[in-house]
């Protein structure tokens, strides 16, 4: 069905669906998407699960815990985790030791501003970092 809204003196289409969908088929439908558009629906899918688990969650709040469950993209992940294979078996070369710096360098500014979101919530919560983090479920790193 398609009907027509006007807003501000536009038409804006708009479609309206009603289905039952399954989650394997909801799955498979997220398998579609573009990268971009991936992660689009997952910020949209975290944002939706803070809002369920904290309904009173502010706008800070909601943002803080965006950033804490921002996952690296997956193209960067993948190539940062060959390199470091690569790097444990001896076989890096000096562009690909460049490239791993280089990618180590993004990796660690992202943990970065996770951890840095993660101390701003423990602050607007008034409890400790690892409260915090306990009661997210978030492990404490492993340093090896």
């Amino acid at each position: 069905m398609l009907c027509l809204v006007e807003i501000e003196n536009d038409l804006m289409p708009t479609i309206h669906v009603e289905a039952e969908v399954s989650w394997e088929e909801l799955l498979k439908a997220v398998e579609q998407l573009s990268p971009q558009e991936l992660e689009q629906f997952v910020s949209q899918v975290l944002s939706l699960r803070a809002r369920r688990e904290s309904p009173a969650l502010s706008a800070t709040d909601s943002q803080l815990l965006l950033r804490v469950n921002r996952g690296l993209p997956e193209d960067l992940g993948r190539r940062y985790a060959e390199l470091i294979a690569t790097r444990q078996s001896e076989n890096l070369d000096q562009n690909e030791l460049a490239e791993l710096r280089q990618l180590t360098n993004v990796v660690e500014s992202f943990e970065a501003d996770r951890v840095s979101a993660l101390i701003d919530l423990a602050r607007s919560r008034g409890i400790s970092l690892e409260t915090l983090m306990i009661d997210l479920g978030i492990p404490a790193p492993i340093h090896e």
